[in-house]
């Protein structure tokens, strides 16, 4: 667990979380547009959520076009697709059936992302998304606590064991207030956020990411398996999802 909770990674340099290959352009010729499917009968496909072995899965689970993005929870440039993303990559193209998004924790930033990644995935399953949009709403705030850490509270967290260090970060930063004034109760955070098998089973992703070699920055994403070169925007995003025939 170390390799991916290293304090100086953890506090410093917080913007340096991208690391997408190539330019975003592509040469490839587009696909047939893939043909719209109803969702179940009083449900849009948005609300249709299930847990993953490697994330959480957003809309039609047998969509044509399959949509992962790798993300930290901590990183600004995850953060600015996700205020520019959220809403027309819900109501465009997942809510039409094409096109389900699977996000998957890259803990880029090491005992912060982990911090949030144990508390907002808490709840609910069906909570875990609006979660997710919420923290990248208010991510400044935590960003701004983490930075205020004086060099005496890091020189302290550098002898913690890892499952205190993401305790101590998650008080320093508010997410346990976080977390509970979107429905998770403060006794259920502190449980889920003293856990070392949870600890382990919300890393697991990013170690699999790690040992493929797959993964060179945040965020990263892939149309059916397929890494989109270079997207870090929605606007190279979508482009990306016209040419598959969403």
């Amino acid at each position: 667990m170390k390799s991916i909770l290293p304090l100086a990674a953890a506090l410093v340099s917080l913007a340096a979380c991208s690391g997408g290959a190539g330019d975003g352009n592509s040469t490839a010729a587009a696909a047939s547009p893939v043909v719209a499917v109803a969702a179940p009968a009083g449900k849009a496909w948005s609300d249709v959520v299930a847990k993953t072995e490697e994330g959480y899965r957003m809309g039609n689970p047998d969509a044509a076009i399959k949509l992962v993005e790798y993300g930290s929870r901590t990183c600004p440039v995850c953060g600015a697709f996700a205020r520019e993303a959220f809403q027309p990559l819900t109501k465009n193209y997942v809510d039409t059936g094409k096109v389900s998004f699977e996000f998957r924790d890259y803990m880029v930033h090491g005992a912060p992302d982990l911090a949030l990644a144990m508390l907002e995935t808490c709840g609910s399953t069906e909570s875990v998304f609006p979660i997710l949009e919420q923290n990248y709403a208010n991510q400044s705030a935590f960003l701004d606590r983490l930075q205020a850490l004086t060099p005496a509270q890091q020189q302290q967290m550098q002898s913690m064991p890892p499952l205190k260090v993401v305790q101590t970060l998650a008080q320093e930063m508010g997410a346990i207030d976080f977390v509970k004034q979107r429905g998770i109760p403060e006794a259920k955070a502190r449980e889920c956020i003293a856990s070392q098998a949870r600890l382990e089973a919300v890393a697991k992703p990013t170690e699999a990411a790690n040992a493929a070699g797959k993964i060179t920055g945040t965020p990263t994403f892939f149309i059916n398996d397929a890494v989109v070169p270079g997207a870090v925007t929605w606007e190279q995003l979508e482009a990306a999802l016209k040419r598959a025939g969403a």
